[in-house]
């Protein structure tokens, strides 16, 4: 007679979850970082906050930051002018706006992560969707669904107001699901839009001015399963080990609310101190668990590049050479801080850094910060030099 036991032993993988495919996206809109204020003040009609400018244009410049994408243009905002009070009830019309972009933008990147997996669309099984720029059900799972033909039976999930860390807190859910249904190919797909969050400066909120200063748009992709298909799936990175830590009473560090006139968000001047304090002991706890002893510059580095004072944290932490946060700096270079799809976009990069032979660790660290403040970290391995695509 079969048990419970065998039963469950069955419905799992015999092996890691791994990352099989990866797609990225943004809007077809971008600007460069050195035009930014300008264009900012301009179109919310505030170029009588001449102190705030200047400081916008301070941040800009010390951004690391090259160009950013974004949904919204010149010419919405002339249809939505209220966009740029804050005091205005437009959550409605932001939200709609988002309901329909938010998933279009998520579909492009996976349309690319599935081409590269070189599966059917009906194989995927499961869907995780991340994204703060929603409020809306049925939600941008279900268009994103709808979009790219999956099965009805796809097993759908949607994390909200993840901020940061939600490409962190998708991949460890993703992990999950591949180890423990056997078969499973889980699609994620992260998709922020900073326009359920624009809006024109406001005295005495300088945190409204530093996002707007690095906050870009963009969406990623990620094909997870275990137990690979010979001569078909090509594993990239397999994901060994995940954890998330909250440092205590930090709750009002980061944070954001839906309010009548978008997303209100706070990001406090202290972040990158209060990360720096509990990083490193994030590391030591993963490694332990596994019984696996790193030295850090042995490892390579996918670190959510929440801000160049962010990864110069880091980096100064951990005491890490110059080029071992190359990936970061370069997807925050061109693209800005893109929430949580922006480590979807450095795996792409680390990736791509081993195929060309630039990055040849075995063993590396993925990290996310968001809201709580909360740390996303996953131990993975890189299974081979990859072929450049």
């Amino acid at each position: 007679m079969t048990t419970v036991h065998q039963i469950r032993r069955a419905q799992r993988a015999d092996g890691p979850a791994a990352v099989l495919a990866i797609g990225t996206a943004n809007p077809k809109g971008s600007m460069l970082q050195d035009d930014y204020a300008d264009y900012y003040f301009r179109v919310t009609n505030s170029e009588h906050h001449a102190e705030l400018k200047d400081k916008l244009k301070r941040i800009c410049k010390k951004s690391g930051i090259e160009r950013r994408y974004a949904h919204l243009d010149e010419e919405l905002l002339s249809a939505h002018p209220d966009f740029s009070d804050r005091t205005l009830p437009t959550l409605d019309a932001r939200i709609d706006m988002a309901s329909a972009a938010v998933p279009e933008l998520g579909a492009s990147a996976a349309v690319r992560a599935i081409a590269e997996w070189g599966r059917p669309v009906a194989d995927v099984t499961h869907l995780v969707f991340s994204t703060y720029s929603g409020g809306k059900a049925p939600s941008a799972d279900l268009r994103l669904a709808s979009l790219l033909g999956l099965r009805p039976t796809v097993s759908r999930i949607i994390l909200s107001l993840n901020g940061c860390s939600g490409g962190g807190r998708a991949m460890q859910l993703a992990k999950e699901l591949a180890e423990n249904n056997r078969g499973a190919r889980v699609l994620l797909a992260c998709c922020e839009l900073t326009l359920i969050a624009f809006y024109g400066p406001q005295e005495g909120r300088l945190d409204t001015i530093l996002g707007h200063g690095i906050f870009g748009d963009g969406a990623g992709a990620v094909i997870i399963g275990a137990d690979p298909v010979d001569c078909i799936e090509r594993p990239l990175f397999e994901m060994v080990f995940a954890t998330q830590t909250t440092i205590p009473e930090t709750e009002d560090e980061i944070t954001m609310r839906l309010m009548k006139g978008g997303l209100d968000f706070h990001v406090s001047v202290r972040v990158p101190k209060l990360l720096k304090s509990k990083i490193e002991r994030c590391l030591i706890d993963a490694f332990q668990s596994i019984g696996i002893s790193a030295e850090w510059n042995d490892l390579f580095w996918a670190i959510h590049p929440g801000g160049r004072a962010i990864l110069g944290q880091v980096e100064q932490l951990l005491g890490l050479g110059v080029d071992k946060l190359a990936a970061s700096r370069r997807v925050l270079r061109e693209y800005g801080n893109m929430s949580g799809a922006t480590v979807i976009f450095v795996l792409d990069e680390l990736r791509r850094r081993r195929a060309r032979g630039e990055e040849v660790a075995e063993w590396g660290v993925m990290m996310a910060f968001g809201p709580g403040i909360t740390i996303e970290t996953m131990v993975l391995h890189a299974t081979s030099i990859l072929e450049e695509n």
